[in-house]
C-alpha cells in the first residue's frame, strides 16, 4: 500500500529538530524527502552525543541518537547553496518539489535569493515554510531562537517543576517537537489549498508563537481568572486527585479525577470516610481542599505496592499508571504491542539493525511506512541530481571541483 502523501516532494533545508522532525512526518506518511545539507558541515546534531550510532566493531560512528532520532525515511543531498551555483542547483530540484521546509534566521534564505519572494513567480505552486524562534515579524524577530528559550518565555517552565522549586524545562525539546506537528498540520493544509487553486504559499511557523498556542486550560485559567498559574508538580490544576502519588515501592499516577472515579478509589482503598467527607463531595471541591487531600489519600496509597495499586484500580476502572524510567516505557508490552519501538538497517551498523521510535499514526487504508533510514550525509548527492535533474557525471565531477556539492 502507498502512503496517503505518495506523490509529494518536499525539499528538507532545516536542520536539529522542529523542522528534521516535521520532514520526518511527511516522510513516514509517504511523502519524498530529500535532506539539504552543507558540505563537511551537515546537520549539526549529527555530533550532538554521546551516545552516537555504533558500528559492528563496536567504535561509535559519525551519527548521534539524537540526528537518528528525527531523520528516518529521507535521502540527504549536499550542496552549498550560499554560493551561486550551489543556490541555482536548490531552484533545479525546486522545479521538482512541492514544499520546501527551512529554519534559517530571519532574512537568511534571502541572502542566497532563495527567500519566497525570490521563489513564488517562479513556482507558483509551492508551498514554502519557514520555522523560527519568534517568527518573520516583531520585535524579536531578529533574535535567535531556541527551544528552552520558547518554553521560558511562552510560560511552561513557569508551570513546570514542584510548588517550592526552581521553574524547569519539559525533559525532552518538547516546544521543537510541537513546532515541527503544527509546520505539518499547516503544510498539509496548504498542500490542500493548493491542490484546489493551483496556488501555494508561505507558512510563518514561530516557537515561541507555538508554545503559547499550546498553553491551552493552563493560559485559559489565566486568561478567565487574572491569575497566573503557579508551579504544581504532577498535580492537575483542574481536578483532583490527578497527579504522581507514593506507593510503597515508588511512584503511581492516580486519576480519579471526576466523582464517580473518586467513589471507586475510595472503594478499592478501603477508606469510606474520604467519601463521606464533605470537604471532597465534588471536584471543585476536592480541588479547593487539594492539599489535605493529597496528604490523605498519599498516606493510603504508600501502604502497598505499585503493581498491587495498578492491578486492583485498573480493576475497578480507576486510571492509573506506573511512572516508568524509560528503559521500561520500551519494554512496556502495550508499547511493543503497538510497534512503537521499530527496527531498520542502516549502513554503518552492518547487519545489525538500529533501534528507533515508530509512528504514533495508525490508518487503516495508507499505513505508515519506514522505507530508509537516517542517511549519512550526502549519501544520495549523485543519485539525486542524476535522477531528478539528469545531470551527467562530467558535470558532477565539475560541481565538486567548484565546492557545491
Amino acid at each position: 500500500m502507498s502512503g496517503p502523501l505518495e506523490g509529494i516532494r518536499v525539499l528538507d533545508m532545516s536542520r536539529v529538530l522542529a523542522g528534521p522532525s516535521c520532514c520526518q512526518l511527511l516522510g513516514d506518511l509517504g511523502a519524498e524527502v530529500i535532506k539539504v545539507e552543507r558540505p563537511k558541515i551537515g546537520d549539526e546534531t549529527r555530533t550532538w552525543g554521546p551516545p552516537f550510532l555504533r558500528s559492528p566493531n563496536g567504535d561509535d560512528t559519525s551519527e548521534s541518537a539524537y540526528y537518528l532520532s528525527a531523520n528516518r525515511n529521507k535521502r540527504s543531498v549536499t550542496i552549498d547553496f550560499s554560493r551561486p551555483g550551489g543556490a541555482a542547483l536548490i531552484r533545479r530540484l525546486l522545479a521538482n518539489c512541492d514544499v520546501l521546509v527551512e529554519n534559517l534566521k530571519v532574512g537568511g534564505m534571502k541572502k542566497y535569493g532563495l527567500a519566497y519572494d525570490d521563489l513564488r513567480g517562479e513556482f507558483p505552486g509551492l508551498v514554502f515554510c519557514s520555522i523560527t524562534g519568534y517568527g518573520q515579524t516583531g520585535p524579536y524577530a531578529d533574535r535567535p531562537g531556541y527551544d528552552m528559550m520558547a518554553q521560558g518565555i511562552g510560560g511552561i517552565m513557569s508551570i513546570t517543576g514542584e510548588a517550592d522549586g526552581p521553574p524547569v524545562k519539559v525533559g525532552v525539546a518538547i516546544n521543537d517537537v510541537m513546532s515541527g506537528m503544527y509546520a505539518t498540520v499547516a503544510i498539509l493544509s496548504a498542500l490542500r489549498h493548493r491542490d484546489r487553486t493551483g496556488n501555494g504559499q508561505y507558512i510563518d511557523v514561530s516557537l515561541l508563537d507555538v508554545q503559547v498556542g499550546w498553553l491551552y486550560n493552563q493560559g485559559l485559567n489565566y486568561l478567565c481568572s487574572g491569575e497566573a498559574p503557579g508551579r504544581l508538580g504532577t498535580a492537575h490544576p483542574n481536578s483532583s486527585p490527578y497527579q504522581a502519588f507514593p506507593a510503597s515501592d515508588g511512584y503511581l499516577i492516580v486519576a480519579a479525577n471526576n466523582d464517580r472515579q473518586f467513589e471507586r478509589f475510595c472503594k478499592v482503598a478501603g477508606s469510606p470516610e474520604l467519601l463521606g467527607d464533605e470537604r471532597y463531595a465534588t471536584n471543585p471541591d476536592r480541588v479547593r481542599n487539594r492539599d489535605a487531600l493529597v496528604a490523605a489519600v498519599s498516606e493510603i496509597t504508600r501502604t502497598r505496592t505499585i503493581d498491587d495499586w495498578i492491578e486492583s484500580l485498573s480493576a475497578a476502572g480507576v486510571g492509573c499508571a506506573p511512572i516508568n524510567t524509560i528503559d521500561r516505557v520500551f519494554n512496556d508490552p502495550q508499547v511493543r504491542h503497538r510497534q512503537m519501538r521499530i527496527e531498520m538497517t542502516h549502513p554503518l551498523a552492518g547487519d545489525n539493525p538500529i533501534d528507533l521510535i515508530g509512528n504514533p499514526i495508525k490508518f487503516s487504508e495508507t499505513p505508515v511506512s519506514y522505507r530508509s533510514p537516517p542517511p549519512i550525509m550526502g549519501q544520495h548527492t549523485g543519485e539525486i541530481l542524476q535522477e531528478l535533474l539528469n545531470i551527467a557525471d562530467d558535470e558532477l565531477e565539475a560541481l565538486r571541483g567548484q565546492h557545491v556539492i
